[in-house]
């Protein structure tokens, strides 16, 4: 009846993560940040945790002679954030 969540996931800032770049496609470290209100460094070991497991890939390049970090979603992420959500709904559906 309960199906498992991916442990990747589900935490609140991977979650929220992924489901900005599920909407965006890819989005500079920055506005990221910005969005989940979490810091620099926090973001980043969440964000390396979901490279790793190949939700997302990193890209670092220069702009005008700045660091920038872009982040994107990729295919293996967009399925396990599919899958996420139909498993999460057994959880809501469970008395039905």
């Amino acid at each position: 009846m309960f199906k498992d969540l991916d442990p990747i996931l589900h935490t609140p800032l991977r979650l929220a993560v992924v489901s900005l770049l599920i909407s965006v496609k890819e989005a500079e470290f920055t506005f990221i940040r910005e969005k989940t209100n979490a810091t620099a460094g926090n973001l980043s070991v969440q964000m390396n945790k979901l490279k790793d497991a190949g939700y997302i890939e990193v890209v670092k390049q220069f702009r005008d002679n700045y660091p920038q970090t872009i982040c994107k979603i990729t295919p293996e992420g967009i399925k396990a954030f599919e899958i996420y959500v139909q498993n999460l709904q057994s959880y809501l559906n469970a008395g039905n």
